[in-house]
């Protein structure tokens, strides 16, 4: 077989795979229990320290939270970077930022730092959280990460919360690279406090 039709069936292959994952996933809706205008669910992670937390801990203060795959996705990384530009406006309002993963996000951890800013990490190594929202992605991990993370993982979610735990704003990310800007978080979290 010629190097030409190497290529060409090779790119069919990628496209095919993209189309069937794209559509197999751009319909999905977003679960009932994180729909706009319903609780926040009670939901246990622990924290980058080992220490357990709880999402009812929020009430009282509002807060953007962003699940992510790990520093081995790039846009999700992007997306963490990006979200330092509106950092200090969301937290002058008095809401937290906190990223919520299967794994620790050293990468993730070192953009902060850089940028100093203080993000909340939750993390939940088994899924449990995932799967209790039902925003588990099977075999959602690239085949030469998986030694390492496994081969399933989180679908790309953010979540605004106003002050009393009640969900604002749900965005699941329907393909690999979307994701809501970080001025778009930023002004879902303003109308969940009613800020102009």
């Amino acid at each position: 077989m010629s190097s030409t039709a190497i290529s060409a069936v090779a790119a069919i292959i990628v496209v095919a795979s993209l189309l069937y994952w794209f559509y197999g996933n751009a319909g999905r809706p977003i679960p009932a229990v994180l729909r706009r205008g319903q609780p926040l669910p009670d939901f246990r992670a622990v924290d980058e320290n080992g220490d357990p937390v709880r999402s009812t801990e929020l009430h009282g203060t509002a807060a953007v939270i962003l699940f992510v795959r790990g520093s081995w996705c790039p846009f999700c990384s992007s997306q963490v970077e990006n979200l330092t530009v509106h950092y200090k406006d969301i937290i002058d309002l008095g809401a937290r930022l906190i990223l919520v993963t299967p794994k620790p996000l050293q990468t993730t951890r070192r953009v902060a730092e850089f940028f100093e800013v203080e993000f909340d990490f939750w993390l939940d190594e088994d899924l449990s959280v995932v799967r209790q929202l039902g925003l588990l992605l099977e075999s959602g991990v690239p085949h030469k990460y998986r030694t390492e993370y496994g081969e399933d993982t989180v679908r790309p979610t953010a979540i605004v919360v106003d002050r009393n735990g009640i969900i604002c704003y749900t965005e699941i990310s329907k393909f690999i690279a979307d994701r809501p800007s970080s001025k778009t978080l930023l002004h879902e979290l303003q109308k969940a406090l009613g800020k102009p």
